[in-house]
């Protein structure tokens, strides 16, 4: 194997350190995809991801997205945190836009000048299953009073599916965790493979949702910032006009019980009954190196 250079990139974080960690690869046509899952499951991240072309195919760059156990067809950071990669160690200019070639299809990344947030518009969410409430608090180890009830315990899809549970209080976020023998019975027959939960307390005022996602089936307990989880949940969230409107924009936290803090944006709304999502939130190179 020739050398590989990568990178090591921090996503949906306000600073160094923070967010969610990302290994990104550059000349990767050469590996097999065997290699590459040996490699993700190297670096131990959430995600790693592999550039196979450092020139444009139909208009995008061709990426692919492993977790330590397995190859995944969209996620978020990693789709932030690769166009982060791209537009300042490849291309070298100040790019508005880089679209890649994901499995899941083509995901365009804009750049904000204002802010410095990186901007990814998700696909047109896909929604499934429901659950029983009794059953989910089980799987999580809160009672289903816990469950906000108003709302339903469901399947969504904006590439990944996941599965989108409604919390009453920042408390019982904080009290759950995956009782693994139950979680992976509850997925043997449903299309999403990990639990996002959330309430609509925080820490920070400033914010306006708490999240936690659990996937141990990615070979990932808890993701500390997960773009492609949120964006699910901002589909859901105007589609069940959570926050009483068909439109959001709002600061999302995640990742504060496994001492990562992170910082998502999530924009939606629902025209004409087509659900429009975009996550942003910012990403920093953290180190560069290579694989020998």
């Amino acid at each position: 194997m020739k050398k590989l250079p990568f990178y090591i990139v921090d996503v949906f974080a306000e600073e160094k350190y923070a967010g969610n960690q990302l290994a990104v690869f550059r000349s990767a046509d050469t590996l097999s995809g065997i290699e590459m899952q040996l490699i993700a499951k190297e670096m131990n991240f959430s995600e790693t991801t592999f550039i196979i072309s450092e020139r444009k195919r139909k208009g995008g760059y061709d990426v692919r997205i492993f977790t330590p156990g397995e190859e995944v067809p969209f996620a978020g950071h990693p789709t932030l945190g690769t166009a982060h990669i791209i537009r300042n160690e490849i291309i070298k200019r100040a790019a508005d836009k880089i679209v890649l070639n994901l499995k899941a299809g083509q995901i365009p990344v804009s750049f904000s000048v204002d802010d410095g947030n990186c901007w990814m518009v998700q696909n047109e969410p896909e929604f499934g299953k429901r659950f029983q409430p009794n059953k989910i608090a089980q799987v999580l180890g809160i009672s289903s009073g816990d469950i906000d009830e108003r709302f339903p315990a469901e399947e969504v899809s904006t590439g990944l599916p996941r599965i989108i549970v409604p919390l009453k209080k920042l408390d019982d976020l904080k009290r759950a965790d995956t009782d693994r023998i139950k979680y992976f019975d509850l997925i043997k027959d449903t299309r999403a493979k990990s639990i996002l939960i959330f309430c609509p307390e925080v820490r920070d005022k400033q914010n306006n949702i708490s999240v936690r996602v659990f996937g141990d089936y990615y070979g990932i307990h808890e993701d500390p910032a997960t773009g492609s989880g949120n964006g699910c949940l901002a589909g859901y969230l105007v589609k069940h006009r959570y926050f009483g409107s068909s439109v959001i924009d709002i600061r999302s936290e995640q990742g504060h019980e496994i001492g990562r803090p992170s910082l998502l944006f999530l924009r939606a709304g629902d025209m004409d009954g087509k659900i429009n999502v975009s996550v942003g939130g910012k990403a920093i190179t953290i180190a560069r190196g290579e694989f020998i």
